[in-house]
C-alpha cells in the first residue's frame, strides 16, 4: 500500500513502526546499512531477544508528554516509533513510514518467549485475547495513518522479507526514492533470527 506524494529525502523523517516483535529492529538495521542513519542512543542494549540491537531512541517514549524537539534532528534519518505513539508525532514534518507486519501467531510466540526470558507470566493474557487486542489496535492505527496528509506509508511483511527478500527490498527502495544500497539491505536480512515460525 502506497500513498501521498514523494518527500525530499533530506527533510523527511523515515519512521519504522509495527506491533511488538514484528521485525522493526531488523528494518532499522537494513536502513542503516543502506545509508539512512538511525536516531538511536544505545540505552537499550542487545540481548537474547534482539541479539543485533534494538535501534531505539529513548526520547521517543516522551512524545505523549510533548517532547518533540528532537524530531527536527531526525530529518534525513530513521527512527523507530511504536504504533501507540505515532499519533503524537508533530504534524509539521513529513514522514515516510515503514509499517512492519508479521504473522500474528509468530508475534504471539515471540512475545511469549520474551516474557519468559524476563521472568514475567506469559499466560496473563491468552493468545486469543492478545491477538484480538493487537489486531484492533493495528487496524485503528492504520486508519489514522491513511488520513494524515504529511505521512506516506508502506506496509512490509516480515515473512515476505525472509521468503522473497529481493522483491521486498526492491519495493522498499522504490518507495524511499532510490539511491540506496539494496545489496547492503539484503545482507542484513538474517534468516538465523527467524526463530518463531508459523
Amino acid at each position: 500500500m502506497l500513498f501521498k506524494k514523494k518527500t525530499d529525502p533530506k527533510n523527511r523523517v523515515v519512521v519504522v513502526s509495527g506491533l511488538p516483535r514484528s521485525g522493526t529492529s531488523m528494518m532499522m538495521m537494513m536502513l542503516d546499512a543502506a545509508g539512512i542513519h538511525p536516531m538511536q542512543d544505545n540505552i537499550r542494549t542487545a540481548d537474547a531477544d534482539n541479539p543485533k540491537g534494538y535501534y531505539e531512541y529513548e526520547r521517543v517514549k516522551k512524545l505523549p508528554e510533548g517532547d518533540t524537539a528532537w524530531v527536527k534532528d531526525a530529518r534525513g534519518k530513521s527512527v523507530k516509533v511504536i504504533t501507540a505513539l505515532l499519533e503524537h508525532l508533530p504534524s509539521r514534518y513529513q514522514y515516510d513510514m515503514i509499517v512492519m507486519r508479521r504473522e500474528m501467531s509468530e508475534i504471539l510466540a515471540s512475545q511469549r518467549k520474551m516474557l519468559e526470558r524476563r521472568g514475567e507470566d506469559p499466560n496473563k493474557v491468552s493468545d486469543a485475547e492478545m491477538a484480538d487486542l493487537f489486531s484492533k489496535h493495528f487496524n485503528k492505527v492504520m486508519d489514522w495513518v491513511r488520513k494524515q496528509r504529511n505521512i506516506r506509508a508502506i506496509e512490509v511483511s516480515y515473512n515476505q522479507l525472509l521468503e522473497t527478500p529481493e522483491q521486498e527490498v526492491e519495493r522498499l527502495a522504490k518507495f524511499l526514492g532510490g539511491g540506496l544500497d539494496a545489496g547492503a539491505m539484503l545482507n542484513r536480512i538474517d534468516p538465523e533470527l527467524y526463530r518463531q515460525r508459523s
